[in-house]
C-alpha cells in the first residue's frame, strides 16, 4: 500500500518570521517539503525575509500579520486556509521582552498589558482560530514559543540559574503561554493535534544579545522537531533541546 503522508504537501503558519529564530524556523520547514506563510507586522522587512527564502527555492509565502489584533488574526488564517484549504502548523513565535531591568514590585500595568497582547492574547486567538483548519484535515502540530524565564518553577526556586533574572512581565506571559499550551493540548486529545512549548535556549538575536551562545539556527531545532513530530509524538509538554523540562 502506497504511503500518502509524503503526498500531503503541509502548510505552515509561522508568526515574528521576518528574523531570528522565526526566520530559521520558517527555512527549516519549508526544507522538509512544507509551504511555510511567514507573518510578521513590518511588511518591508517580512517581504524582503520571504524573498530571500524564495530565492532559496523553498515555497514559502508572506502574510502581513499583527498578533495583537484580533481582526488581522482572523483574516490571515481565513486568508491561508481559502488559498490552501488546509492549515497544518503554527509555531506562535512572535514575542517581546519590554521590561528587562524592572523588578515585579515596580512593573506598570500598561507594561503587562503591552506584554500579553503579543505574547499570550495572540498565540490564544491563533490557536482557536486554526484548531478548526487543523479538526478538519484530522493533523495539526502547535508550537509556542516559551522561555524557562516562565517556567512556575524557575520562577519559585530561589537557587535557580535564572533567580537574577527581572523582566516580569516577560516571565509572567510566557507562563500563561504555558497555560495556552496545557488547556489546548487537553482539549484537542484525540484529534492527532499535538500542542506543545519550547523554549528554545539563550539566541543571539536581538532579544537575546551578542553575548548568547546559541545561533537562531540552533535556536530553531526544538521548535522545527516539535512541529515535524509523528502522530505518536509528546503533546501537552514543555521542551527544551528535545527534552522535557518542568512548567
Amino acid at each position: 500500500m502506497m504511503n500518502t503522508e509524503h503526498q500531503i504537501n503541509r502548510v505552515a503558519l509561522v508568526t515574528g518570521a521576518n528574523r531570528g529564530i522565526g526566520f530559521e524556523i520558517s527555512r527549516g520547514l519549508a526544507n522538509r517539503e512544507m509551504t511555510v506563510v511567514m507573518g510578521a507586522r513590518d511588511s518591508g522587512r517580512g517581504r524582503a525575509a520571504c524573498s530571500q527564502l524564495q530565492a532559496e527555492g523553498l515555497a514559502v509565502h508572506f502574510q502581513h500579520l499583527d498578533v495583537t489584533d484580533g481582526d488581522s488574526i482572523k483574516a490571515v488564517v481565513d486568508e491561508i486556509g481559502g488559498r490552501f484549504g488546509r492549515l497544518d502548523v503554527l509555531v506562535n513565535n512572535a514575542g517581546i521582552m519590554v521590561d528587562q531591568e524592572v523588578t515585579a514590585i515596580a512593573m506598570d500595568v500598561a507594561t503587562v498589558g503591552e506584554t500579553m497582547r503579543t505574547n499570550f492574547y495572540g498565540p490564544l486567538l491563533l490557536c482557536q482560530h486554526c484548531i478548526p483548519w487543523m479538526r478538519k484535515n484530522g493533523y495539526g502540530r502547535i508550537v509556542n514559543m516559551s522561555s524557562s524565564l516562565g517556567s512556575l518553577t524557575e520562577i519559585a526556586d530561589p537557587e535557580s540559574n535564572y533567580a537574577a533574572m527581572q523582566s516580569p512581565a516577560y516571565r509572567l506571559s510566557k507562563n500563561a503561554l504555558n497555560g495556552i499550551t496545557a488547556l489546548f493540548a487537553g482539549q484537542v486529545r484525540g484529534d492527532n493535534i499535538l500542542v506543545n512549548s519550547a523554549c528554545p535556549g539563550w539566541v543571539k538575536t536581538d532579544m537575546g544579545g551578542r553575548r548568547a551562545p546559541l545561533t537562531p539556527a540552533q535556536g530553531a531545532d526544538t521548535p522545527i522537531w516539535l512541529a515535524t513530530l509523528p502522530d505518536n509524538g509528546p503533546t501537552g509538554g514543555f521542551f527544551r533541546e528535545r527534552k522535557l523540562i518542568p512548567w
